[in-house]
C-alpha cells in the first residue's frame, strides 16, 4: 500500500515534543504497518468497486437465467396441468355415462320385479278367495216398489148461481 504518510516528518515532530527517538521511530513504524494492513487506498477501491460491479452482473445474468428457466417450467406446468385436467374431464364424462346407464338398467330391472311382485301378489288374492270364500252371501236390497196412491178427484166446482134473466 502506498499512503501519503511522511514517517520521517512524524519522528521529528515527536522528538521535538520531547519523545526519545527510538520511541518514535517504533510508533511511526507501528502506526505505518497499521494503515498498510487497515486502510485502504483510493487504487484498491476503485479495484472493489469493479469487482462488485462484475459481480453483480454476473448475478443479474444467474437471476435473468433462473426467471428464464422458471417461467419455462410454469408454462410446461400450466400445460401439463390443463392436459391432465382435459383428461379428467374425460374420464369423468364417460364414467357418468356408464353410471345413468347402469342406473337406467337397474331401473327397468326395479319395475320388472315390481310388476311381477304385483301380478304375484294379485293371484295371491285371487288362489285365496277361492280356496276360502268369504262366508256371508251377498244379497242386493230389494228393489224399491212403486206405492200406487189414488189419483186426486176432479177438483169440485161450487154450485152455480141460476141465471139470471132478463
Amino acid at each position: 500500500m502506498s499512503t501519503i504518510f511522511d514517517s520521517l516528518a512524524y519522528v521529528k515532530r515527536l522528538k521535538a515534543a520531547g519523545m526519545p527517538e527510538s520511541q518514535a521511530e517504533v510508533q511511526a513504524e507501528t502506526i505505518m504497518e497499521w494503515m498498510e494492513d487497515r486502510l485502504a487506498t483510493k487504487v484498491e477501491m476503485e479495484t472493489v468497486r469493479a469487482d462488485l460491479k462484475r459481480d453483480i452482473k454476473e448475478l443479474d445474468a444467474k437471476i435473468e437465467s433462473v426467471r428464464a428457466d422458471l417461467k419455462r417450467d410454469i408454462e410446461s406446468v400450466r400445460a401439463d396441468l390443463k392436459r391432465d385436467i382435459k383428461d379428467l374431464d374425460t374420464k369423468t364424462e364417460t364414467r357418468f355415462k356408464e353410471t345413468d346407464s347402469k342406473l337406467k338398467e337397474m331401473e327397468l330391472r326395479m319395475v320388472i320385479k315390481m310388476g311381477a311382485m304385483i301380478l304375484g301378489g294379485i293371484g295371491l288374492l285371487f288362489g285365496l278367495m277361492r280356496a276360502w270364500p268369504l262366508p256371508v252371501q251377498y244379497i242386493p236390497p230389494p228393489a224399491v216398489q212403486e206405492m200406487r196412491l189414488p189419483a186426486p178427484s176432479a177438483p169440485t166446482l161450487a154450485p152455480s148461481a141460476p141465471p139470471v134473466q132478463k
